[in-house]
């Protein structure tokens, strides 16, 4: 029941919020081995004073906060985050210095919705 949260200095139309959303829960989906429907997307706009990286370049910035169920290898995770930073550069013109992927792992159970509370990843799903 992962919660992908994108903060960026970009300034995103609405048909580029649901195509980054729509894009990133299919790489999620694809890369950690799992079902779309229960995947979360916040972007959030943000002014350029408010977001800082030591090695940004000029251009906008873009993180991501991947909370996610434990257990996934890091292969997995790399592969996502890799493939959601290319999607943003060729998609949203976000150049590679000035993104970061930060994946923050949770017991099964601290993940829930109203009909379902999230179990151990156990690489069959």
């Amino acid at each position: 029941m992962p919660l992908l949260q994108f903060d960026t200095t970009r300034s995103l139309s609405a048909d580029e919020r649901t195509a980054l959303a729509d894009r990133v829960t299919a790489l999620y989906a694809e890369e950690m081995a799992t079902t779309t429907g229960h995947v979360a997307v916040t972007i959030r706009e943000r002014a350029s004073s408010a977001m800082h990286l030591g090695r940004e370049v000029e251009g906008p910035l873009l993180f991501l906060d991947a909370e996610i169920r434990r257990g996934r290898p890091f292969e997995r995770k790399r592969a996502f985050a890799l493939a959601t930073m290319e999607y943003a550069g060729e998609a949203l013109g976000i150049p590679d210095p000035n993104m970061k992927v930060v994946f923050t792992e949770h017991e099964g159970e601290a993940m829930m919705g109203v009909d379902r509370v999230g179990g151990e990843w156990n690489g069959s799903e």
